[in-house]
């Protein structure tokens, strides 16, 4: 890993090469048979495993945090009046994802066939109204006929991220969605949970592995590259986040027994720290639109370990990840990951950094 300016602003900017090759297409034959770097923040060993094996690497008392969040089959293609094409990625509900909503922000493409006014429909009769434009390609729209929910479950293509350099295919609607997903609302998938299957988590749970779900539902601003001068002036995107009583519960138990709360994925760990933020500092009950924007210098309150897969340089998550672990124990694990060739990016592989 390098950087030509490896810090502006005090906040380094972690850039690295990767060899097209790793970039993963498609996920592992089973969701546990992916590789698994394991990082020891204490003493800076890197050790090569397996997902299988990640209970060797936890103690009973311990806590994995679950984003529970399902991914809408969220990318719609309309046709306007005139009979253009117009592609829509449904991005978030312009209310309280948890009542049933008309208005939504998407993302169209391309935006110049999206105007306000113009009405849109899907092929299976959806009809939806443009009610306002904003940069970037985002505009507001409304639904006037037909119901949003069934017309995306009928008609909507799995959005998978743009590195995967493939047409959505049948298995990516079960392969790109975590066993335990259950509230719809997210673009994109945690990732990081993506490696659990149903055995595994019970055998972790025979363990002595407690498990706290909450949401946190992925919008594409996930993908987007730092772009400002200064990392410190990006401006995170407002993604809805819940953390229920009963987990709050959960991860009190284990901390007072001594256990480590082990987040999955950086959704975890944005939603735990968003609490923390709503409760003086504690983890406690939450729910709520999050910009939360985690970089080095920051000062966890609610994870202990973390299991995330490997990101795109010069990305928020990126940040994340070497505010945890270090900057160049980061740097050190990325070099390593990519001479041991490790799988990439959201169908890649893992690592856990306790």
């Amino acid at each position: 890993m390098n950087s030509s300016d490896p810090r502006r602003g005090g906040v380094p900017l972690l850039d690295y090469t990767l060899p097209h090759e790793l970039i993963a297409q498609h996920p592992a034959a089973r969701r546990e048979d992916a590789r698994l770097l394991v990082i020891d923040r204490a003493t800076g060993a890197l050790h090569d495993a397996r997902v299988s094996g990640i209970g060797a690497w936890l103690r009973p008392g311990d806590a994995l945090v679950l984003n529970e969040t399902r991914v809408l089959p969220a990318r719609l293609h309309v046709r306007r009046p005139t009979g253009g094409h117009v592609e829509l990625l449904f991005v978030r509900p312009l209310g309280d994802p948890g009542e049933s909503s008309v208005a939504w922000r998407v993302l169209a493409r391309p935006a110049r066939g999206a105007r306000p006014g113009i009405r849109l429909a899907s092929p299976g009769g959806l009809a939806l109204e443009v009610t306002g434009a904003h940069a970037g390609g985002e505009r507001d729209v409304r639904v006037v006929a037909g119901d949003l929910g069934r017309a995306l479950q009928d008609e909507g293509e799995v959005p998978l991220p743009p590195y995967i350099e493939r047409a959505p295919e049948p298995a990516d609607r079960e392969r790109y969605q975590t066993v335990y997903a259950r509230v719809d609302g997210a673009v994109a998938a945690p990732t990081a949970g993506l490696h659990f299957s149903s055995a595994l988590l019970d055998a972790l749970a025979a363990q002595g592995v407690a498990q706290a779900r909450l949401v946190l539902h992925v919008g594409p601003g996930t993908f987007r590259p730092l772009t400002a001068g200064d990392p410190a002036a990006h401006v995170m995107d407002a993604e809805w986040f819940e953390v229920p009583d009963e987990a709050a519960r959960t991860l009190a138990l284990a901390r007072a027994g001594g256990g480590r709360i082990v987040a999955v994925g950086t959704t975890a760990v944005r939603a735990l720290e968003s609490a923390c933020d709503k409760n003086g500092g504690s983890i406690g009950v939450a729910r709520g639109w999050t910009t939360k924007y985690i970089r080095p210098g920051y000062a966890f309150r609610a994870v202990d370990a973390l299991l995330t897969n490997f990101h795109l340089p010069r990305t928020t998550l990126l940040l994340l990840v070497a505010a945890f672990a270090g900057e160049d124990l980061t740097r050190r694990a990325y070099a390593h990951a990519i001479a041991e060739r490790y799988r990439f990016y959201s169908y890649g592989d893992a690592m856990l950094i306790v």
